[in-house]
């Protein structure tokens, strides 16, 4: 589980570890113990957060207009279609 520092407790990370989870929280400045933390699996995380920021510009992804599941899929779809050609059209 990917989280900000707000999540940073032994609760929350005593839980995902008895789910089977593994908790990448980055250690609050204050901690005693620093649990293990990967800034690249959170560098990842922040590029997903970008890419969700940017759909949300779509309006018919962001007001959910599409009620069936299959609809707004492919509504997700085309918004990421047209989102990687702009960057792709303008790097080549």
């Amino acid at each position: 589980m990917l989280a900000d520092k707000a999540y940073d407790a032994d609760r929350i990370r005593s839980s995902l570890r008895a789910k089977g989870a593994f908790a990448n929280i980055p250690p609050k400045a204050n901690r005693r113990s620093k649990p293990y933390f990967s800034t690249w699996l959170y560098r990842e995380r922040n590029l997903i957060e970008r890419f969700f920021s940017k759909l949300k510009h779509f309006r018919r992804v962001a007001t959910r207009y599409d009620k069936l599941a299959e609809n707004f899929l492919a509504m997700v779809q085309l918004a990421s279609m047209r989102l990687w050609l702009r960057i792709y059209e303008s790097t080549a």
